[in-house]
């Protein structure tokens, strides 16, 4: 019993096994498939900024609570601190620093300083 295996079959497999290749290669680079390590970095990632973003807020409305005086002049200090210190200035006033808390968030405290100065600008 000899069996004819038609000529189209071998071009055929070679083609999806190629394109196998292809979709996978493709997949991975364009992050359109994920490895689990990945997909919990971002999961991480994402939860962090989520965090942030809620608890961003709470600082803000912190400084809020100061007289007006007192915001105007943690303001202008504030826009004289260098960029990256802005962060570490509103941690010593204690502003990032959650109720319930005993330290405060590096994160938080940048974006609430870069939510101050927004706050500033609109005056």
């Amino acid at each position: 019993m000899n069996l004819e295996i038609p000529k189209w079959i071998k071009p055929a497999v070679w083609g999806g096994i190629v394109g196998a290749v292809l979709i996978t290669i493709i997949g991975f680079s364009a992050d359109w498939v994920v490895t689990t390590g990945t997909a919990d970095t971002q999961a991480e990632r994402r939860a962090e900024q989520a965090v942030v973003a809620s608890l961003t807020p709470i600082c803000v409305a912190q400084f809020k609570k100061a007289a007006q005086e007192a915001r105007a002049t943690h303001l202008a200090a504030l826009q004289k601190e260098d960029s990256w210190m802005r962060g570490d200035y509103v941690e010593k006033q204690g502003w990032a620093t959650m109720p319930g808390s005993k330290e405060s968030s590096d994160e938080v405290a940048e974006a609430c300083a870069e939510e101050l100065l927004k706050f500033s600008k609109k005056k």
